[in-house]
């Protein structure tokens, strides 16, 4: 069964020793505190706050397009498993695969020389190991920074900071922001994206095994089963910036393994897959000009349905969730399509590693229309989009595939 072990390809490292700055570290069950990360910091005067859209644009299509006129098209093929993909201000793709290499995609091609390498530290030996995120820096074109998130040594998370070259980056540029204790080899998270805010947001799953036997998800003492979100630029290797809800890293909490979300480039809007554990896989959004501290329910409840039960009352439902029973496995959070074609306008598409399955989700005021698109024969490890808001997955099997019409 390939079941959740498509999440943890990600993220592991290997233990080779390297020269890096001190670390900031966060041990599981131990709360963020000044011993463990920098103290809050203002943004720097040369960072404007961010103006946020309407989340509802007056051209976001209401209806879904006829999916059978359209296709996922090849782009390239004979990656190893690849993991995340992203823009940079070049046009070009930034390709992350697990067992530690980013690869440029450029003028219809993968470039001959990787990137970055940073194989000698990423430890992969589980399947929700390896390099599993990947974030570039709002001010990439100016400062060169690019963020990583993998697993290291003794299978620890590690949220680290490159400075990338024009065709390639120095493997010994690291520094080291945060470095989160794994008790178990599964449920990692990996997901990273700057947001609207120029903040930087992280996914860390609850910590693994099975069933949060720690309680992670609900515990507010520790990083794991969390969506944080730290200050890149007041310090290094970061701050806290001084809204975040609970005076610490955390910006909302109640996840079992959030391994891909993604801010809508035009409403700001945060749209969390979060994998579940053996019933429901679900979709979660946090709307723009939230204030944090969103409890998604975990491990109370997987998506809307008792898991342990109980609870507070403030948990917050999945905008679309769906069963095992209909064959899926491991939900794959993907974008809010912004490209060229306006019939797909606004619709955020997620998929299914297991089945292949794509569906898309419409908002209508305060309702959801979720509708499946496509029936694959992929093993989906993540979308992406382009900096013209062009959508496209990655499969495990090693190949990039680009939404067109046929």
């Amino acid at each position: 069964m390939k079941y959740f072990a498509l999440f943890s390809c990600l993220l592991i490292l290997a233990c080779g020793g390297i020269s890096v700055p001190p670390l900031t570290q966060t041990q599981v069950g131990a709360p963020a505190s000044a011993d463990a990360s920098p103290a809050p910091a203002p943004l720097p005067a040369t960072i404007a706050p961010t103006t946020l859209p309407s989340s509802e644009p007056s051209q976001d299509t209401t209806v879904f397009p006829d999916a059978n006129a359209y296709e996922w098209r090849l782009m390239t093929d004979g990656l190893e498993r690849p993991v995340d993909t992203q823009p940079d201000p070049q046009g070009r793709l930034w390709v992350v695969e697990k067992i530690g290499h980013i690869h440029l995609f450029q003028n219809g091609q993968l470039t001959e020389n990787l990137f970055l390498n940073i194989r000698d530290r990423v430890n992969d030996d589980s399947n929700e190991m390896g390099l599993l995120g990947l974030a570039l820096h709002p001010n990439f074109s100016q400062n060169g920074y690019f963020y990583v998130n993998y697993t290291g040594a003794r299978g620890d998370t590690f949220i680290s900071r490159f400075t990338a070259g024009e065709n390639s980056a120095d493997p010994n540029s690291e520094l080291i922001l945060l470095r989160v204790k794994q008790p178990y080899p599964n449920h990692n998270g990996g997901t990273m994206n700057f947001g609207p805010d120029g903040y930087l947001y992280i996914g860390l799953g609850d910590g693994g095994s099975g069933g949060d036997p720690e309680g992670n998800g609900q515990s507010l003492d520790t990083l794991l089963g969390k969506i944080l979100r730290i200050d890149v630029d007041s310090k290094e290797p970061y701050a806290i910036p001084s809204d975040n809800p609970f005076g610490d890293e955390i910006w909302a909490f109640g996840l079992r393994n959030p391994w891909r979300m993604s801010f809508d480039s035009t409403t700001g809007d945060l749209y969390i897959g979060d994998v579940g554990q053996g019933d429901w896989e679900e979709v979660d959004i946090i709307p723009a000009g939230s204030r944090g501290g969103e409890n998604f329910g975990w491990n109370y409840r997987e998506g809307a349905h008792d898991f342990e039960g109980r609870g507070p009352a403030n948990m917050i439902d999945p905008i679309a969730e769906y069963s095992h029973n209909e064959g899926g496995c491991s939900v794959v959070g993907g974008y809010a399509y912004r490209g060229s074609m306006p019939e797909w306008y606004g619709i955020y598409l997620y998929g299914d590693y297991c089945t292949g399955q794509i569906w898309g989700l419409i908002r209508s005021g305060e309702t959801w229309q979720n509708q499946l698109l496509f029936d694959t024969d992929f093993n989906i490890t993540s979308f992406g989009q382009d900096l013209n808001g062009e959508a496209y997955l990655l499969t495990d099997g090693g190949g990039m595939y680009q939404l067109v019409r046929k």
